[in-house]
């Protein structure tokens, strides 16, 4: 009987944002020694204080463990003594203002790891990149320190809110070109999770991810083209869809609302951009993402609409944004790529004189009026004092379980609820009079 020896032990996660700061902790909860890297001095300082710079749930308690038990260790640049065996990259690949993916982070990461690895040293890169990103920018980056490595893109998976379930749950996706370091990524990443997924390329583990990512997109797109015509046409798109799919397996449309967040809002873009290299156009993506990105102008559109027709409506309005993180469902305090920042651009436009005010049931209230720059509620009654329109903006569980009957009581006289989930149901003889509601995909339907 030949008994495998696990080789690698002492892990370098460059980048302490949502992906690395999690895998970070999951990796030293699973016995790694661990060194963070990361650049932002701010950050560096909350997690010298054991404590993490956003909210995921039980990732404090697990810092804290992790830190404790000295299995993670956090530095601004990658310590020269501490003689990892695995480097892996999970800096952000943002944007950049021409539409396209900067790829200066990662390269700037694998010019850190080219300066401090080791011969022998795997290399794993976990953030989301265009196609060739491993191949053509951190190889040649590798290959000018003369030291030997393995390199694999290896990319990150998680949903918010779920990050340290998933890691150990989650197969995690393994793309090398040579089966020795599969192997080797697969022997680590076993150590967290039992299932893991080996491709035969670099290119098909970065495609993999932004192959996922688009199909959410377009899926959604598709949703809320629905909802759209729905909602012009005096019918429920969420009637419709989930007419269309009960016991029928075939049919999988999503429920419509805002899509957006870190991954969504670019991944379809950086997708775009690498078919293009090879002379490819990908209408239905682009379309996709097109639709989606223009629904805050809609929502608002149907919003002022709806207003005008409310007799006696206030001219100059206060309107309450609920829930301003990119998602609700699980639970995250992340505004990066929130849906609630355009439709709060699109609903100035259109209501140039009303006063804003917003709620999270997770983002703090001082970072809501740092981002957004109006005043934040206290709570969700807070939030529906006085207020002309009230509008749902994700799905979180405190805003799906509300008892609007009763909220909407504390709003003005004539007032309107705008539930962009679809996650209640009104009945107008049970709301306040004169308080009006209409849900996205049946806005005409509300306003027979």
């Amino acid at each position: 009987m030949t008994i495998e020896i696990f080789p690698d032990q002492r892990i370098c996660v460059i980048g302490m944002g949502y992906v690395g700061l999690t895998l970070a902790v999951a990796m030293a909860d699973s016995g790694f020694s661990v060194a963070g890297v990361e650049r932002r001095a701010d950050v560096v300082e909350t997690l010298l204080q054991r404590k993490a710079h956003f909210w995921e749930p039980r990732l404090d308690q697990k810092l804290e463990r992790v830190m404790a038990r000295n299995h993670l260790k956090i530095f601004a640049t990658p310590p020269l003594d501490f003689d990892a065996d695995v480097y892996i990259i999970t800096v952000g690949t943002p944007l950049g203002p021409d539409g396209t993916a900067r790829i200066d982070m990662a390269a700037d990461a694998a010019t850190e790891v080219a300066r401090t690895m080791k011969d022998g040293t795997l290399v794993i890169l976990r953030s989301t990149v265009k196609l060739g990103t491993a191949r053509e920018i951190v190889a040649p980056i590798l290959d000018s320190s003369g030291k030997s490595y393995q390199l694999a893109v290896c990319p990150e998976r998680t949903l918010e809110g779920r990050a340290l379930l998933e890691l150990n749950e989650l197969p995690q996706i393994i793309g090398a070109d040579d089966r020795g370091t599969r192997r080797r990524c697969q022997m680590l990443f076993n150590r967290m999770t039992p299932t893991t997924v080996a491709l035969s390329s670099l290119e098909a583990a970065e495609l993999v991810k932004l192959v996922d990512n688009t199909y959410r997109d377009v899926s959604f797109g598709f949703a809320n083209e629905i909802a759209k015509l729905c909602g012009k046409a005096g019918l429920s798109a969420a009637e419709i869809i989930r007419a269309g799919k009960l016991g029928y397996p075939r049919t999988n449309v999503p429920m419509p609302g805002p899509v957006g967040g870190p991954c969504l809002e670019k991944d379809p873009h950086i997708l775009v951009e690498s078919a293009r290299r090879f002379g490819i156009e990908m209408p239905v993506t682009h379309a996709a993402r097109l639709t989606n990105e223009f629904q805050p102008n809609q929502v608002a559109a149907m919003a002022h609409d709806a207003a005008h027709r409310i007799e006696g409506f206030a001219r100059y309005p206060r309107i309450s944004l609920l829930g301003l993180a990119f998602k609700g469902t699980p639970a995250t305090d992340d505004l990066r790529g929130s849906m609630a920042f355009p439709i709060y651009r699109a609903l100035k436009e259109v209501f140039p004189d009303a006063e804003f005010r917003g709620y999270d049931p997770v983002v703090p209230r001082y970072v809501t009026e740092s981002a957004f720059g109006f005043s934040a509620a206290s709570s969700v009654d807070d939030a529906f004092d006085g207020a002309d329109i009230a509008f749902l903006l994700t799905n979180h569980i405190e805003l799906q379980n509300l008892d609007l009957t009763t909220s909407t009581k504390r709003m003005s006289n004539p007032a309107l609820v705008y539930d962009l989930w679809n996650m209640h149901d009104v009945a107008a003889d049970t709301l306040p009079a004169r308080v009006r509601f209409m849900a996205l995909g049946r806005e005409k339907m509300e306003f027979a």
